[in-house]
């Protein structure tokens, strides 16, 4: 079959003719259809990533038939049994387990999920990881109500775009941030209230004066914007953290967070427990995920420099069918 292996950082990817998959004790082999990049498929490239294994088909997010039917494939491998933490084993697929930038995979039955029925097959890949990441965060760490208003910093990741979807599926007002002034546009568009961009000078003060503040905000970045993020927060907020691509936090005053009384979560994939209340989730409000583009598969590259330089307002899919 055809596949996207991880060898090292100085070699650079391919789409390589590999022997099929076989399968383990208790697993079937699935024909994927789609896939979907994520940010960690970009920095396994450049070796920005632990426990890195050579000859690792990359990819988290799939699609695949099994027995005629279509199912989300659920990245998540021994999460393990407290709802609050992983276990140390805890990993995703794509690394450094093979990952679905494939023509086929061998997996568990377990990690098969229905289809939502309101979906495309390529809607549908865009959805696991990141879904997964938002309704985490989101839900089970910031505990987000309809009567909450929040702050999703740095819009256009398909995290960030779930987060402001399932945020406003159930009420909650919400505001956004960027670097971009056409990604608040189309953040605006989808629904939400308002936006600033990170690059004004004082935009914290700003946007907490046009807000009124807020008592969730969702994060990706850290870095040296932090401190003015959070000066944006009301007495009691909810912070979450799922990524951090701005490297480490500086000067944040302990004093804001004990006076504010603020509670700052950091928040890792999620469980099965939380995959399948997210599935259910999307299902029941009928959410379609934003899709930016699709390339086929022999067309990846495309799709990485896209991602790696933030071109993306949504999830970026492969075709796994297209190999030339």
């Amino acid at each position: 079959m055809r596949a996207i292996q991880y060898q090292s950082k100085e070699q650079p990817l391919a789409l390589s003719l590999i022997d099929d998959p076989v399968a383990g004790i208790d697993e079937v082999i699935v024909n994927l259809k789609y896939s979907a990049l994520n940010h960690r498929d970009v920095f396994i490239t450049k070796g920005l990533y632990p426990n890195l294994r050579p000859g690792t088909v990359l990819g988290s997010d799939g699609v695949g038939e099994w027995q005629g039917k279509e199912y989300l494939i659920n990245p998540n491998i021994d999460w393990g049994p407290d709802q609050q933490l992983p276990a140390d084993e805890y990993h995703i697929l794509g690394m450094p387990d093979d990952g679905t930038f494939a023509e086929k995979i061998a997996i568990h039955p377990d990690r098969l999920v229905r289809k939502p029925e309101h979906l495309t097959s390529s809607q549908a890949a865009a959805l696991p990881l990141a879904g997964l990441t938002a309704y985490r965060v989101l839900f089970s760490r910031c505990q987000l109500s309809a009567e909450d208003r929040l702050l999703v910093n740095g819009i256009g990741g398909g995290v960030a775009l779930f987060v402001l979807q399932f945020a406003l599926a159930i009420g909650a007002e919400v505001w956004i941030t960027s670097s971009s002034q056409e990604k608040i546009d189309r953040a605006r568009g989808i629904g939400a209230t308002g936006g600033i961009l990170y690059s004004e000078d004082n935009w914290h003060k700003s946007l907490k004066k046009n807000s009124g503040g807020f008592d969730v905000i969702i994060d990706s970045a850290g870095g040296a914007g932090f401190s003015q993020l959070i000066s944006t927060a009301n007495k009691g907020a909810r912070i979450g953290i799922y990524g951090g691509s701005c490297g480490p936090i500086l000067n944040l005053s302990p004093q804001v967070i004990f006076w504010k009384h603020l509670n700052i979560f950091g928040s890792t994939m999620g469980s099965d427990q939380d995959f399948t209340a997210m599935v259910d989730f999307v299902d029941q409000y009928t959410i379609v995920p934003v899709v930016d583009s699709v390339f086929a598969l022999a067309d990846f590259k495309r799709g990485f420099d896209r991602m790696d330089h933030g071109l993306q307002f949504g999830k970026i899919v492969l075709d796994n069918r297209r190999l030339d």
